[in-house]
């Protein structure tokens, strides 16, 4: 496995690093209000929150083309955010209301925008994986010049997806970037507890595709490494495999307190935000406090709108409900069928 990795800009460029911040300020602000929101049961369902993961979906999509997809997780909130997708519309879902993504009816666990490339979370554990595979073949097929950057955590790495999913891959040359968001934390279990051999890296590996680490809190090493590794990948290498180390700051669901976890490991993860160690990035190259206080500014009065809007809004009618669903029957019961 290659840690860092060459060619990396010795110090980001202010105006690029700002985007970055201004990125992760409304993943932030939207993961804190969803927290917000199911804590005061204002929003049915449980969220999965990625609160101290924002740098790697920032730094990842900052390196797509509108064009390019990405398949997420049931953590997806943030993909969607930084692959252009619409607050509102994603508030809306939260509320079961119409105007969501999925009419209201799919949750947090299940925003989706085709529109934008964002092709869905997915409740199941690696189950975005070979969507992501599927994906990219068919763009191999189709002759297309895309990829495919496929999120996943490091719990989906002991499931039979991933093996799968990298071999299909590997054997078709495929376009796809896997990013593993590396938090630590299967569900309630500690990943190393339960992940056998010499650890997530060997497994692509042995499958023949090449391996790469960053820290996954420094924005500026993600947007380095995926950029690279995604010129590869649009050059034709085939797959490539990111590892971002990082950590999960909630418990697995927006009900879960996390108390299986040594409060002093969380408090120490907490001391690395990324969204306060590129702050100090930024005010290092020169850019004033103000500016970043109105970036986080903005992202929270841009949620409070959200939010306004999603409560005001209707829920879908009774008759929505067998809405795009398909229902044939039983063969017996179609019309001209033998009784």
């Amino acid at each position: 496995m290659n840690d860092a990795h060459s060619g990396r800009r010795n110090e980001p460029a202010a105006e690029r690093l700002l985007a970055h911040y201004r990125t992760m300020a409304r993943i932030r602000a939207f993961e804190n209000a969803a927290e917000r929101l199911y804590n005061e049961k204002r929003i049915p369902g449980f969220v999965h929150l990625s609160t101290g993961q924002e740098a790697i979906p920032t730094g990842v999509c900052a390196n797509l083309a509108p064009g390019d997809q990405i398949t997420s997780t049931h953590r997806g909130h943030g993909h969607t955010l930084a692959k252009g997708g619409d607050a509102g519309a994603m508030m809306l879902e939260l509320f079961g209301r119409v105007g969501g993504y999925c009419k209201g009816k799919g949750g947090s666990m299940h925003i989706a925008d085709f529109s934008i490339g964002m092709l869905g979370a997915n409740g199941v554990v690696s189950a975005g994986m070979p969507i992501a595979v599927g994906a990219a073949h068919a763009a191999k097929l189709l002759g297309r010049e895309t990829m495919v950057a496929c999120f996943f955590g490091d719990g989906a790495v002991n499931r039979g997806p991933f093996l799968e999913s990298l071999n299909w891959a590997a054997v078709f040359k495929l376009p796809v970037l896997f990013v593993c968001e590396d938090n630590r934390w299967a569900a309630t279990t500690p990943t190393a507890s339960m992940t056998a051999g010499p650890g997530i890296a060997a497994r692509a590996e042995a499958l023949g595709i090449r391996a790469f680490s960053c820290d996954g809190n420094d924005v500026a090493a993600v947007d380095d490494l995926a950029g690279e590794l995604a010129r590869k990948v649009r050059a034709g290498a085939g797959p490539l495999f990111m590892i971002a180390r990082t950590y999960r700051w909630s418990g697995h669901t927006s009900a879960d307190a996390g108390a299986y976890r040594d409060p002093a490991e969380v408090a120490r993860a907490k001391e690395d935000d990324p969204l306060e160690r590129t702050r100090q990035q930024l005010m290092g190259l020169g850019v004033a406090s103000r500016d970043l206080d109105g970036a986080v500014a903005a992202a929270e009065s841009e949620m409070a709108a959200a939010i306004a809007a999603a409560e005001a809004a209707p829920l879908p009618a009774f008759a929505d409900a067998f809405a795009d669903v398909q229902d044939i029957g039983a063969p017996k019961m179609r019309a001209g069928a033998p009784a």
